[in-house]
C-alpha cells in the first residue's frame, strides 16, 4: 500500500506543472506582453532553482563519496557538460525551427525541465515510500514549483502553434517525467540509482538550466517587449522560487 501512495503522491506532484497552462487562457491581444513577462518570470525561476537547490544538492550528495574539493570539481565539471549539452540540444532544434524561436524555447524547456523532475520524482518516491507524511509535504513543495515550470513550458509553445492542446501535452510530458523517476527509483534503486548518479544529474540540470535562463529565455524577453516590468517579472520569479525552496508557502 505504500508504494501505491507513493507512486500517487509523486503523480500528483508531478501533475501539477499543467496549471501552468492558465496564461494560455489570457486575451490573444496581450500576446508580446504574455511572452516577454512569462520568459523573464521563468528565467528567474530557472536560474533559482540552479543555484539555491540543484546545485548545492549536488554538491552535498557527491560529498557523501567523495572530500569537500573533489566534489567541487566534480561538480563543475557536470555544470559545464550541462551547459554544452544546452548548446548541442539548441543547435540541433534550431536547425529544424530555424524561424520559430518561441517554439524552440517551448521544446528545449520541455526537456530541460524533464531531467529536473526525474530526479524529483525518485526523491518523492523514496520519500513517501521510507515516510509518507515526508512525502506529502515534498511532494506540495514540489507541486508549488511546478506551476511556475509549467508556464515556462506552456507560453511559448502555445503563443507559437496557438494550440492550447501542444501546450497541454508537452506540460504534460514534463509532469509525467516525475511518475518516470518514481518507476526508475522503483525498478532500479538498488542497482542504478546512486548518490554519484544522481548528484551529476543534478549538477547537469543545473547547467542546462542557467544556459537557457541566460542566454535564451532572458534576451527574448527582453527583445520580445522591453520595459521595466521584464525585470520586476524576473525578480518576481527569483522570490516565488526562493520561498518555495524554503517551503515558506
Amino acid at each position: 500500500m505504500n508504494t501505491l501512495n507513493a507512486f500517487l503522491i509523486t503523480t500528483i506532484a508531478g501533475l501539477s506543472t499543467i496549471i501552468g497552462i492558465i496564461p494560455c487562457f489570457f486575451k490573444k491581444s496581450n500576446q508580446d506582453s504574455i511572452i516577454s513577462k512569462s520568459l523573464a518570470f521563468s528565467s528567474g525561476v530557472m536560474i533559482t532553482i540552479s543555484l539555491i537547490s540543484l546545485i548545492p544538492e549536488a554538491s552535498n550528495t557527491l560529498g557523501m563519496t567523495l572530500k569537500p574539493f573533489p566534489a567541487f570539481i566534480v561538480c563543475a565539471i557536470f555544470i559545464v557538460i550541462g551547459i554544452l549539452t544546452s548548446t548541442l540540444i539548441d543547435n540541433k532544434i534550431e536547425r529544424k525551427l530555424k524561424k520559430d524561436n518561441l517554439y524552440k524555447l517551448g521544446i528545449i524547456t520541455t526537456i530541460i525541465l524533464m531531467l529536473h523532475n526525474i530526479p524529483e520524482g525518485i526523491t518523492t518516491f523514496i520519500s513517501s515510500t521510507s515516510n509518507e507524511q515526508l512525502g506529502l509535504k515534498l511532494a506540495f513543495a514540489i507541486a508549488l514549483h511546478n506551476i511556475p515550470e509549467g508556464i515556462s513550458i506552456a507560453t511559448p509553445i502555445y503563443y507559437s502553434t496557438k494550440s492550447k492542446l501542444k501546450a497541454f501535452t508537452y506540460t504534460l510530458i514534463a509532469g509525467f517525467s516525475e511518475l518516470l523517476g518514481a518507476l526508475l527509483a522503483y525498478i532500479f534503486l538498488k542497482n542504478l540509482i546512486t548518490p554519484f548518479v544522481l548528484s551529476i544529474t543534478l549538477a547537469m540540470t543545473a547547467g542546462i538550466m542557467l544556459d537557457i535562463s541566460i542566454y535564451e529565455f532572458l534576451p527574448t524577453a527582453y527583445k520580445t517587449k522591453k520595459n521595466k516590468a521584464i525585470t520586476y517579472y524576473f525578480v518576481l520569479g527569483i522570490i516565488i522560487m526562493f520561498l518555495t525552496e524554503l517551503n515558506i508557502f
